[in-house]
């Protein structure tokens, strides 16, 4: 399995916290029959392994008036691609960039707070893009099934 590099103790503290970063090393301690320093320990290795990557507080657009969230399948030249992410990633309305296979390249999400301000980062970043073959755009209408991180 892809997580073999972990020992049970370590996969069940992995799972409590996907489950609720917020919980802290005394219930995980009690829960995996570690003392809260054996857990902060054990969580302190995986972050600096890069198992564990960050801690965040996620924001659901569509539960702001207004707001639209959108997938982007960018298709570019090669020798474009490395230009186009790093507009992409310079822009804060992008939120996710990924690079995939298949005949799109890039697959890029993007939150803005109305469809005026969604047009502007189309017609003024995506539209002008150098070495775009191809994109499409999806509005995204409601989230139906949306897990964040690795389910162990």
């Amino acid at each position: 399995m892809f997580l073999d590099g972990l020992d049970q103790l370590d996969k069940k503290i992995l799972q409590l916290l996907i489950q609720n970063a917020r919980i802290s090393y005394s219930e995980i301690g009690q829960k995996v029959g570690l003392s809260r320093v054996a857990v902060k320990m054990r969580v302190q290795a995986m972050e600096q392994k890069g198992i564990i990557e960050d801690y965040t507080t996620i924001v659901n657009p569509q539960r702001i008036s207004g707001a639209v969230s959108c997938y982007f399948e960018i298709e570019t030249q090669p020798d474009s691609l490395a230009q186009v992410a790093e507009i992409l990633r310079q822009n804060d309305s992008i939120t996710q960039i990924y690079r995939v296979t298949g005949q799109c390249r890039l697959h890029v999400h993007a939150v803005t707070a109305s469809s005026d301000e969604m047009e502007r980062l189309i017609s003024q970043t995506i539209d002008p893009l150098p070495g775009i073959i191809a994109c499409t755009c999806s509005i995204i209408l409601s989230r139906i099934k949306d897990i964040k991180g690795l389910r162990l």
